[in-house]
């Protein structure tokens, strides 16, 4: 299996065990706000096992409804915090660009719908930024330290990004990690995609360089300035040189290496007892 098909299966894995859950919390709400559905809902079914009017049910119900409006508050939050984040650092960056040297990276690499946009800053940076229409940020500083090919390289690991959104991807993993923590399984994925979507935007680089040396020597070099770029600042972001440098590394000297994307057992053990406990109220149903 191949680094794509990896990154497939785990954000397929992640998405069936959230289109799963999320499904059954809406049908819940739905059941309530609009009267009875005449759908097997895995959270009524807790309900009706213990006896109307008394304390367990109660407790009960009041437990799920609890969990339900928080997990759906918690989602509302963090979409609307990413839309804040999101504005705020567009119009930082709209503040910081240097038109001149975006529109000459612009036509020296053909972008036909100028997307990349280069800031006055004094830090090594390259990240995509955005969901829908996403953009490529590079500082003024990264542009001088790098020569053409290695930041042709860089371009095209970002082109990557861009092409397959990866941004919105691990976002959204991000959302179903948070919300259904007590899978963790879930988490593993989100972990485990983001780095794979790095080592896919290098290989990507990689085949349009026709050499590693370009990708390597960028790497490299931003490894030596010490970068330390502050990935929590948005999601929407995703950075050249984050946390899965040691993994790039590793692939660029040795290409035909396994990345090792093993989850621990606890994990495992946790998250299939949960899934079994679901799909075993769906078959009592």
């Amino acid at each position: 299996m191949d680094m794509k098909q990896k990154s497939t299966a785990f954000l397929g894995l992640a998405f069936l065990i959230a289109i799963i859950l999320f499904a059954q919390m809406a049908m819940y709400l739905l059941n309530i706000f609009l009267g009875p559905i005449d759908l097997f809902n895995v959270f009524n079914f807790c309900v009706s096992l213990f006896e109307k009017g008394t304390f367990a049910y109660y407790t009960v119900l009041a437990l799920i409804n609890s969990y339900i409006l928080y997990s759906a508050f918690l989602i509302c939050k963090r979409v609307f915090d990413q839309f804040v984040l999101s504005s705020s650092f567009r119009s930082k960056i709209h503040a910081m660009m240097n038109k001149e040297k975006s529109i000459e990276l612009n036509q020296t690499f053909c972008r036909k719908k100028d997307d990349i946009v280069v800031i006055e800053s004094e830090e090594l940076l390259a990240f995509t930024f955005g969901f829908w229409k996403p953009i490529m940020v590079f500082s003024t500083a990264l542009m001088q330290m790098l020569d053409s090919g290695e930041l042709e390289a860089v371009i095209y690991h970002e082109t990557s990004h861009q092409k397959y959104f990866h941004g919105l991807k691990v976002f959204i993993l991000q959302i179903i990690s948070e919300v259904l923590w007590y899978i963790p399984l879930t988490k593993w994925s989100y972990q485990n995609y983001r780095i794979l979507v790095e080592l896919i935007a290098d290989e990507f680089a990689i085949h349009r360089m026709g050499s590693e040396i370009g990708l390597g020597s960028a790497l490299l070099k931003l490894i030596k300035r010490k970068l330390n770029p502050h990935t929590n600042l948005t999601p929407a972001v995703v950075y050249f040189a984050d946390g899965t440098v040691d993994y790039r590394l590793k692939q660029l000297i040795n290409p035909q290496q396994t990345i090792p994307v093993k989850a621990e057992m606890e994990s495992i053990i946790i998250s299939l007892n949960v899934l079994m406990f679901i799909l075993l109220l769906l078959v009592i149903a």
